[in-house]
């Protein structure tokens, strides 16, 4: 971006800063005070309109929110939370989950070995589809309230399934971010998969160690419960709604379609078998209401679309301000040598990904700049390429304003009090992210796989 063409501030880069800043000081409230989505709603929100105070031209500005929400992922993301919101009220509202947790307490699969189990499972579905956001609208609905229901304190099991997410978003040769590190890159795509297990599969198996050891396991009266219900064997049958999802990921439909035809599949299931009529499902009962599973799914969710509505056009205000050219070039005047220009590479690219909360983004705006700093300092395609997208696959996903902490806390809460987290709790148990973290800092320290056989 020209630096005729960027969107001006008052008080120069402190009024760039006013936006980002305000929604910081709303975002550590939030957490603080262990709010749930609705707070870091109001923190995107707060921040867009303080903007405006500092902005010199108020008609680019508007343009610059507009331009954030026309970005491709943000219908994809935010028609996905509507629609697994759906297809996940028809299994929970169906039995099927207290009837699957009823038989892992007979089989004593519970505590450590469930969320441990959780955590495999996730990886593999990550892995296999490339989508972490799918990821999360498949397995949360199911694994989540059995392994609550089975003793493992929520928070543990919401960690394993972003854990899981992790893995599969920063290996999975069909995830984004892998394909947009490679191509920025030049690197061979197979290569890129290859070489990132040098770094993807110590971590996986640390964070499968950590939650063998670290899972805290509870007596949730409530949760408990919800278990202690005779099982209903018929309600096995709405697993058809993640089978038809994960069969249409895996034949590389769009991840909205899937969906889309996971909750026909879980209607069309739930009435044939009389596990719901179609009063259950949608109802209009008079005095201008509307009842039912559908419209409390949709109306449940608007909360966390709305986070995504502010959450996008602050990205489209942080592009247009140019502050992602200012902190790549600021970090350039670091990367003197090897060592110094790959702390610049995970650095740009874990704060950008922590500010815009997309890796993707944050390695198509540096991706550039990267393969010019690490060409000149002598730096690997593949090394390159790993370190972006491990980088952020650690920082995205430890950002609890970002889709990978409000998402699994938005599904969590669904189930009720019980089971509900709080979005600025989920780092602390993202142990794969964690150890990525250390991997990052012992492979720049020590030149662990910066060169790629």
């Amino acid at each position: 971006m020209s630096e005729k063409n960027r969107l001006e501030f008052r008080f120069g880069m402190v009024g760039k800063l006013i936006p980002l800043l305000v929604a910081i000081v709303f975002i550590i409230w939030a957490a603080v005070s262990q709010s749930n989505v609705n707070g870091y709603v109001v923190a995107f929100f707060m921040a867009i309109i303080f903007g405006v105070v500092v902005a010199k031209d108020e008609k680019a500005y508007g343009q610059a929110i507009m331009a954030g929400l026309t970005k491709p992922m943000f219908p994809v993301i935010a028609m996905a939370v509507i629609l697994a919101a759906i297809s996940g009220k028809l299994i929970s509202n169906s039995g099927m989950v207290q009837t699957i947790a009823s038989y892992a307490i007979e089989a004593g699969f519970t505590g450590k070995l469930f969320a441990a189990a959780t955590f495999i499972i996730t990886c593999l579905l990550a892995f296999s589809t490339g989508t972490s956001v799918g990821t999360y609208m498949v397995v949360i609905p199911i694994l989540f309230p059995v392994g609550v229901m089975t003793g493992v304190s929520p928070i543990y099991m919401i960690g394993a399934v972003v854990s899981g997410a992790a893995f599969g978003d920063n290996l999975a040769p069909i995830s984004d971010t892998t394909i947009v590190s490679s191509a920025t890159q030049n690197a061979d795509l197979g290569k890129v998969v290859r070489t990132r297990m040098k770094y993807s599969i110590p971590a996986a198996i640390i964070a499968l160690i950590c939650f063998l050891i670290f899972t805290k396991t509870e007596a949730n009266p409530a949760a408990l419960e919800a278990a202690q219900v005779d099982p209903h064997p018929l309600s096995m049958t709405m697993l058809i709604v993640p089978v038809v999802i994960i069969a249409l990921c895996l034949m590389k439909k769009h991840l909205i379609t899937a969906l889309a035809w996971g909750v026909i599949a879980g209607i069309v299931m739930g009435l044939i078998t009389g596990i719901y009529q179609i009063s259950d499902l949608l109802a209009f009962p008079g005095g201008f209401s509307v009842s039912g599973a559908i419209i409390d799914a949709i109306t449940g969710c608007m909360g966390t679309v709305a986070m995504l509505i502010g959450v996008f056009s602050m990205l489209g205000i942080l592009e247009a301000s140019g502050l992602f050219e200012d902190v790549g070039k600021g970090l350039t005047k670091m990367a003197k040598g090897p060592v110094s220009t790959e702390i610049t590479i995970v650095g740009s690219i874990g704060i950008l990904s922590m500010v815009t909360g997309v890796i993707s983004v944050a390695i198509v705006a540096m991706g550039d700049l990267v393969r010019e700093l690490g060409e000149k300092n002598g730096l690997d395609r593949y090394r390159r390429a790993n370190l972006m997208d491990c980088a952020g696959c650690v920082f995205c996903f430890l950002a609890p304003w970002t889709v990978h902490c409000v998402i699994p806390a938005m599904k969590a809460a669904e189930f009720g009090e019980a089971f509900a987290v709080a979005p600025a709790s989920v780092p602390f148990v993202n142990f794969y992210s964690i150890s990525m973290l250390v991997i990052l800092i012992v492979a720049i320290a020590t030149g662990y796989g910066r060169k790629s056989k």
